[in-house]
């Protein structure tokens, strides 16, 4: 009789028995090798690498993006002069700067990444509708994000040489031949970049921090010394009074908005961070202090380019198209690039890589999720998507507003519910008796947070009758979702405070 070989037993499943021996050794639950890899695994406190430095050089780029600098500069569009821009900003720096702690706290604390952190308020299989929703907007992004900065390396591929201009010309699948190689070539280099693990990312975020800084106080400089040393800092329709108010504290609360799908995977980052501190330290100098730097390069190049011609841009990528010598244009546009690369790395690339992580445990680690994560953000031809208004209001406006209501759910369970006590090693067990088993793997009571407020979110973000709420969809589902939860949520439960150090495995591995 013909005997059929044993399955092959891959790494990650092999990870999870050796993880389940050290468990069992320590008299903790079972650990489930549908639950738990290397990746997934919680970071050891010893030889963490993330510093004050790298927590900084995330934001350095991140904050500096072209989606930002489009954002703020239409702040200035809408009627906002130079120290309105700055208080809109200053507002949304702070409220970010106490958001983006309490989230960063917790990877600090626990060493897991968003995912397993949402397994605390969701339950072990629920918190896939967590991973799910972040990571699939990340991904489409990620596509985006590739194709934008794609543009600008046509634009510099063009200047060095001219010749490839003809090859700009013709269409396959809604881009050029030229597009397609700037496309494909970008996204060789972030998959390479994913491929090498978080500790690869850290250093190329900050190798590419200072470039990015150093690139735009260069170009607000120069704008200032073609505009003669004199800017405007309003146009001939500023807002006053009320009317100015609401654009402050909406483009304020729309700032935050922006990140709100950073604040939810901070942990992702914050994992691997050697203390608290260091988390603070960076986010003080990145997010309030470097936004104000932001702000102020945004009020030099847009009151700059006003002054010199009387037209508002839309981006820097405007002024850098508009540099005389050849020599200076490629390196704006190379900056360009590495800013674009660096932001989708943290922003687009890392949270799709733990969600498909999480979905297949047993199967895909770090780096063959990214490549089937880049595979994705490939083939739906993200160019198109782009170009289509429904796909980007309404698909990913209609994701974006959820993600609002799923912090609050996650912060409110965290923070005010346990009080920050964590039984990390039961976030990877089947155990029915598990803390986080819920029913049957699912918390229906953190579900039903999350659907009625997320529906209000996305209400008021799309209904125009409710246009004057809109800027601030985000803080409303986030709230609604807290207050839900806090008063439905199950308190009779004792909450242990259990260190996953056990079964932790290093954070460079």
């Amino acid at each position: 009789m013909k005997v059929d070989p044993a399955p092959a037993i891959t790494e990650e499943v092999a990870a999870a028995a050796e993880a389940n021996a050290r468990a069992q050794s320590e008299g903790l639950a079972a650990v489930s090798p549908r639950l738990y890899n290397q990746d997934l695994a919680p970071t050891k406190r010893e030889g963490r690498k993330w510093t004050s430095y790298s927590i900084f050089t995330l934001w350095a780029n991140d904050v500096h993006s072209l989606g930002n600098y489009a954002f703020a500069i239409g702040l200035f569009a809408l009627g906002l002069g130079g120290w309105q821009i700055l208080l809109a900003l200053g507002v949304g720096a702070v409220l970010l700067f106490l958001l983006l702690n309490l989230s960063g706290y917790m990877g600090v604390k626990t060493g897991i990444p968003f995912p397993v952190m949402s397994r605390i308020s969701f339950g072990i299989h629920g918190a896939q509708i967590a991973a799910i929703l972040r990571g699939g907007v990340a991904i489409v992004w990620f596509g985006v994000q590739t194709y934008l900065a794609s543009v600008v390396f046509r634009v510099l591929l063009i200047a060095v040489f001219p010749g490839l201009a003809s090859l700009d010309a013709d269409n396959i699948l809604g881009l050029s031949t030229l597009g397609w190689f700037a496309f494909i070539s970008l996204w060789i280099v972030q998959v390479v970049i994913v491929s090498y693990g978080m500790e690869m990312i850290r250093k190329y975020e900050a190798f590419a921090g200072p470039v990015i800084l150093f690139t735009f106080a260069a170009l607000a400089i120069w704008m200032l010394i073609e505009a003669g040393g004199s800017i405007a800092f309003t146009t001939d329709q500023s807002l006053s009074g009320a009317e100015m108010w609401v654009a402050i504290f909406g483009g304020g609360a729309l700032w935050v908005a922006i990140y709100g799908t950073f604040v939810l995977n901070f942990c992702d980052f914050t994992r691997s961070a050697v203390s608290k501190q260091a988390v603070t330290r960076g986010n003080f100098w990145g997010i309030p202090i470097n936004m104000m730097l932001f702000g102020a390069i945004v009020v030099v190049l847009a009151g700059a380019q006003f002054t010199i011609n009387g037209t508002i841009i839309t981006s820097p990528a405007d002024i850098v198209q508009t540099i005389p010598s050849t020599f200076l244009l490629v390196l704006a546009c190379l900056s360009l690039l590495i800013l674009t690369i660096a932001v989708n790395l943290m922003a687009n690339f890392v949270a799709p890589v733990y969600m498909l992580a999480n979905l297949f445990p047993k199967y895909l680690n770090f780096r063959k999720a990214g490549i089937i994560s880049a595979v994705i953000g490939l083939v739906i031809l993200p160019w198109n998507l782009y170009n289509n208004p429904v796909v980007i209001v309404y698909f990913l406006g209609g994701l974006g507003a959820v993600l609002g209501p799923l912090f609050g759910v996650v912060m409110a369970d965290y923070w005010l519910i346990r009080r920050s006590r964590v039984n990390v090693p039961d976030l990877y067990t089947e155990n029915p008796s598990g803390a986080y088993f819920y029913r049957r793997g699912y918390n229906t009571k953190a579900i039903a947070a999350l659907i009625p407020s997320s529906l209000i979110a996305i209400l008021i973000a799309f209904i125009p009758y409710l246009s004057a709420a809109a800027p601030f969809s985000w803080f409303f589902g986030a709230g609604i979702a807290a207050l839900v939860y806090y008063f439905i949520a199950d308190r009779d439960r004792t909450f242990e405070d259990v260190s996953g150090e056990p079964i932790a495995v290093s954070s460079v591995h």
